[in-house]
């Protein structure tokens, strides 16, 4: 009671790496005090691991770029040495104009990830949840956001917050499932956070079934964000496959947790700027 089996766990996952996910999520709920503390240190980890092997790790970071020292950065020594040896030679000081430095561009991709909580949060549902959290942070690292809605919308990490490794997963594994779908106040919030940054691209993630609760139509909502990438269960899609035709966004059914990274990765790298 109380210890997990690290060799047996990765057995597991090598073997069915979706299932064994999932039961390690529903395990952080468990009585015993001892293994749901250890699940709840090692679950995030995990979830960001497997998410990241079907990711490029380079997938929207922003890339380090060559320009002129007058226009800010931090000054490259190699380049601007011929620069620097010949201004002394000629017993002057060099010019910024003479001179590199290196800079950072800006990032291409800020994402902001929506999750629908208003219905039963099970094993399956929440370690989906979580999975599309890690994959925001790997596909862009520098700028995401993370908002959870029932009634009303929560933010589990803004845009401006700066990134930690598994501190939003942690916050997605404690949701729990209650309340109405206030959808259309959510996607307004997902364009709010969004407007904050700084990336050429802005996509909002839904993840839900799109089943509205609160009797406000979302498709002035979804139909207003420039791109919308909806993510619903395989077995309930319809309105999903609805509001996307309605909106002018996309939608892809997913039918298993790993098959979140995957479906990501597939749907941003078709439209890349």
């Amino acid at each position: 009671m109380g210890e997990l089996d690290l060799e047996a766990l990765d057995d597991a996952l090598n073997d069915d790496p979706d299932d064994t996910l999932t039961l390690l999520v529903e395990m952080s709920h468990a009585t015993d005090e001892g293994l749901r503390a250890a699940v709840r240190r090692l679950a995030p980890r995990l979830i960001l691991d497997q998410t990241r092997r079907g990711i490029p790790r380079n997938r929207g970071v922003s890339k380090r770029r060559t320009v002129p020292a007058h226009r800010g950065g931090d000054l490259d020594l190699d380049r601007s040495m011929d620069a620097i040896v010949g201004a002394r030679a000629e017993g002057r000081m060099p010019s910024l104009d003479e001179m590199s430095a290196a800079d950072w561009a800006r990032p291409e991709l800020a994402l902001c990830l929506v999750i629908d909580h208003s219905g039963s949060m099970n094993g399956a549902r929440l370690t989906t949840a979580a999975v599309a959290g890690a994959a925001c942070l790997t596909l862009a690292p520098e700028e995401h956001s993370v908002l959870a809605f029932a009634a009303t919308t929560t933010p589990l990490k803004r845009i401006a917050e700066a990134p930690a490794t598994t501190r939003t997963i942690e916050r997605i594994l404690s949701l729990r499932g209650h309340g109405t779908t206030g959808l259309a106040g959510a996607l307004r919030e997902a364009e709010v956070q969004l407007a904050g940054a700084r990336a050429r691209r802005r996509v909002v993630l839904l993840l839900s079934d799109c089943r509205v609760t609160d009797e406000i139509d979302a498709t002035p909502a979804a139909g207003a964000i420039d791109e919308l990438i909806i993510l619903a269960p395989a077995d309930d899609d319809d309105e999903a496959q609805r509001l996307a035709r309605d909106a002018g966004a996309r939608v892809t059914a997913i039918g298993s947790v790993l098959e979140v990274p995957a479906a990501l990765n597939r749907m941003i790298a078709d439209d890349r700027l």
